[in-house]
């Protein structure tokens, strides 16, 4: 086989490669394999490795043989996050309970998740699934999860960001070119920005997230992590849109760009558009001094290409009051995971027949050795919610999310508000207000859109846009209304392709 350097690789590169006969999808896979075995031991992003891989890329080339006009992303080597069902695997949410190699139970889907099944279709490789913290829990790291720790890739002392860690681990490690997340309160944004990538928060409803471990179906949302924008925006392209299998997806209807997300690429973007900035009015929380910095020099370099910056255009609104601050201190707003119970049920419910646990009570049940909702669980925050009460006694009937709701729509109908009163294309903010915190410890990554955008249902793409001292990537998000995806990777991709931050970690194996 050729020596293929995947390091970095596009998925344009793959594609060139593959076409001009350099390489075939098998030995590109097999490539992809060997960086796992090198480098996964020691960053363990990759959990469960797919023994079909190979024979996934020999089938690939033997169509690209016969003249089969083949998508942007088939052949493409990718890692799918564990909580998204995929059939031939178990389903562990990085619990030991739920995964039979630590004494726990397997879940095992008779069905692939829609997502699983659209990249599957696409003629993607997937190469295997990656770690997640104890139920998603976290979103910072994966330490308590049963296959330990997961390090970024980018700086292995510092914590990596989660849920999704184990896929910005493995796409930062160029262990895959993409991979799946998902985020109920800041596990795509976090691990992108934690390792340097480009991550795409989705609008609530736009890509189904039905068979998937769940901690909120109303606010739970899947999307791509990746290197650089257009392999995020072709990997968007694949994912999102109506299926049957998850009837809130009817809302993306009609709002889908025509060519998709990727088409819509094009230097220039940034030339006349107009960007609101952060502030107290968003959220009463200061930025440290080298955030601070970064971001001015951020701001510098937007509006040399041509993009007018308006300070803080929250102030005076409310949006920041709307915000639920638990008694702890923390800023997570769960409103929204008071479901749990219910979404659990249904998501059991849709294994099969066959499934070791068929219900919540089951599942209750099994895990009742460490009750993730008891004082000391992963979900223990949700104690103090009566609506959650009344779903884990009934977790048959629908929950009262009215709470939820109500601050969902306060959220909406102030941005909308502000977007249009002041003529905002996008807004445009670090995504943290400091660098990663230590992978050991009580710190935790603070975000500047978690929650505001997952109880809002707003999308918002991160981009890679420096460093700090000690190594830690610096990024930024760029935020819009519902459905503004093809409008801020746009804005993403000119202010990424003028500047190019990223640059390929030192990894030690």
């Amino acid at each position: 086989m050729p020596h293929i350097d995947v390091t970095e690789m596009t998925v344009e590169q793959a594609q060139a490669g593959m076409a001009e006969g350099r390489f075939t999808c098998e030995a590109l896979t097999a490539a992809f394999l060997a960086r796992i075995d090198a480098f996964n031991p020691r960053y363990n992003a990759v959990i469960f490795r797919n023994p079909d891989a190979l024979a996934d890329a020999s089938a690939i080339d033997r169509r690209r043989a016969a003249g089969e006009a083949l998508g942007p992303l088939a052949g493409i080597p990718v890692v799918i996050k564990d909580p998204m069902d995929m059939v031939g695997f178990p389903t562990t949410g990085g619990w030991s309970l739920l995964y039979s190699g630590t004494g726990g139970v397997d879940l095992m889907p008779e069905t692939d998740s829609p997502v699983v099944a659209r990249m599957r279709a696409a003629g993607t490789i997937m190469l295997g699934k990656t770690n997640v913290p104890v139920l998603s829990a976290s979103g910072t790291h994966a330490n308590d999860s049963w296959a330990g720790p997961t390090l970024n890739a980018a700086a292995p002392d510092l914590a990596p960001g989660a849920s999704s860690a184990g896929t910005a681990t493995a796409v930062a490690a160029s262990m895959a070119i993409l991979g799946l997340a998902e985020e109920t309160g800041g596990s795509i944004q976090n691990p992108a920005s934690a390792q340097g990538l480009v991550g795409i928060k989705p609008t609530h409803a736009l890509v189904p997230n039905t068979g998937v471990l769940p901690l909120s179906s109303q606010r739970d949302v899947v999307g791509p992590i990746a290197r650089c924008v257009r392999d995020a925006a072709l990997c968007l392209d694949v994912l999102a849109g109506f299926t049957t299998a998850d009837p809130k997806t009817v809302a993306s209807v009609g709002r889908i760009p025509a060519g998709g997300y990727a088409a819509g690429l094009v230097t220039g973007a940034l030339r006349g558009a107009r960007l609101g900035l952060f502030g107290p009015g968003w959220r009463d929380a200061a930025l440290s001094d080298e955030t601070s910095s970064l971001y001015t020099r951020a701001q510098t370099e937007i509006a040399g290409l041509g993009a007018a910056l308006l300070s803080d255009p929250f102030a005076g609104t409310g949006f920041a009051a709307v915000a639920h601050t638990r008694p702890e201190g923390s800023r997570f707003d769960w409103r929204g995971l008071e479901s749990v119970p219910f979404d659990l049920q249904n998501y059991l419910q849709r294994l099969g027949p066959n499934a070791a646990l068929k219900n919540f009570a089951e599942f209750a049940a099994a895990t009742a050795a460490q009750n993730a909702f008891g004082p000391a669980g992963a979900l223990r925050y949700l104690a103090t919610s009566a609506a959650f009460q009344a779903s884990l006694a009934r977790p048959d009937l629908p929950p009262d999310l009215s709470d939820f709701a109500a601050a969902r729509e306060a959220y909406l109908a102030i941005f909308d508000g502000v977007m249009d009163a002041q003529g905002l294309d996008a807004l445009v903010f670090p995504q943290m207000l400091d660098s990663s915190p230590p992978l050991h410890g009580e710190r935790t990554i603070e975000a500047t859109t978690v929650s505001e955008i997952n109880v809002a249902g707003l999308p918002g793409v991160v981009v890679p846009a420096g460093y700090h001292a000690n190594g830690a990537p610096f990024c930024l998000i760029f935020i819009g209304g519902k459905w503004s995806e093809a409008r801020l990777l746009a804005l993403a991709y000119d202010y990424e392709q003028a500047t190019l931050h990223r640059r390929a970690p030192e990894l030690r194996a």
